[in-house]
């Protein structure tokens, strides 16, 4: 089962995709949100809320994008109370990688980068058993739901910005019950867009470069992940594809297991208050910028999961002026 979110008269409305062409409304207004509040309070599954919802007609798919009235599949009202985080160093990344990886990972533990040990520890330990508590990964903060870019929306880039490189990634979406208990809603294709060339210059600047716009969806998967996913990586300039990669995830291609890279996010009272919305991105091992791909002014990312349905596209639009901001004393 998998969701839209999109306007109709300003308000978010969520719907069912039916297929590549139509989708079909969900009767309750407030989106995606609204139905995982209903479904934590009733002790119902999100399917169930759904099904019993479902609006008897269809509309049309691609006339929702052609209106821009698509929308990210969860939306909080309140962008404040939406919380954009990740992890990195979480994916094995290809065969040849992955070996290459392991051989580093056996050199002598004082010739080891900081990141080559924060993999390395993943390697070992991202997959605990059952009740076991995991190795904690890489963890960064992107924003606020004001860094969240619509799907087929454009993509800022500050003109203070370095690089504008995108990130393919599976994205976890949840909501926090009234009691503090955090509900996974589903799943999406997420773009966390990163400026890798302030993060090379300096590993500390890291958290630096994750401060930028990201994108998710369109669509939301419910149920859950497969095991192993393939997917492609591309950006298109001026109507010509300039970059494609496939990429892999899903727990069969990362070191950590999503529950683990859950507890240690959610294991902070708070990021446990009651009502929020979480957007948390669980990293990729494939960047166009690792091929020297230098992005420029109205190029368009494509990022396309063949089991998330639609493909999530969001052009480039790179900022001229940086803006003035003067601290003043009271």
């Amino acid at each position: 089962m998998r969701l839209i979110q999109y306007l109709e008269e300003g308000q978010p409305r969520a719907a069912l995709v039916e297929s590549e062409d139509a989708v079909r409304p969900i009767r309750l207004a407030g989106g995606t949100y609204a139905l995982a509040r209903l479904a934590i309070a009733s002790r119902q599954s999100l399917s169930a809320v759904i099904e019993v919802r479902l609006d008897d007609g269809l509309i049309d798919y691609q006339q929702l994008i052609d209106e821009r009235r698509l929308l990210p599949p969860l939306t909080h009202d309140d962008p404040a109370h939406c919380l954009v985080t990740g992890t990195g160093l979480t994916h094995l990344g290809s065969a040849d990688t992955r070996a290459s990886m392991h051989a580093k990972a056996q050199a002598d533990e004082s010739e080891l980068t900081d990141s080559m040990r924060m993999f390395k520890l993943g390697v070992e330990g991202g997959k605990p058993a059952t009740g076991e508590t995991g190795a904690q990964p890489e963890w960064f903060y992107k924003g606020d739901g004001d860094c969240v870019v619509a799907p087929e929306a454009p993509m800022p880039v500050p003109a203070f910005a370095e690089d504008a490189g995108e990130e393919p990634e599976l994205a976890g979406l949840y909501v926090i019950g009234d009691d503090g208990q955090p509900w996974r809603v589903g799943y999406a294709i997420g773009n966390e867009f990163s400026d890798h060339i302030t993060e090379r210059f300096n590993y500390l600047w890291l958290a630096h470069s994750k401060l930028r716009h990201c994108s998710f969806g369109p669509e939301l998967l419910i149920g859950e992940l497969p095991d192993h996913l393939e997917g492609t990586s591309r950006i298109v300039r001026d109507g010509e594809t300039l970059w494609e990669k496939p990429f892999l995830t899903g727990e069969a291609n990362m070191a950590h297991t999503v529950a683990n890279l859950e507890h240690h996010h959610f294991k902070y009272p708070g990021f446990r208050r009651p009502g929020d919305i979480h957007v948390h991105f669980f990293g990729t091992a494939t960047l166009s910028f690792a091929d020297g791909v230098q992005t420029r002014d109205g190029d368009r990312f494509e990022i396309d999961l063949p089991a998330f349905g639609r493909t999530l596209r969001n052009p480039l639009a790179f900022e001229d002026v940086a803006a003035d901001t003067p601290v003043h004393s009271l």
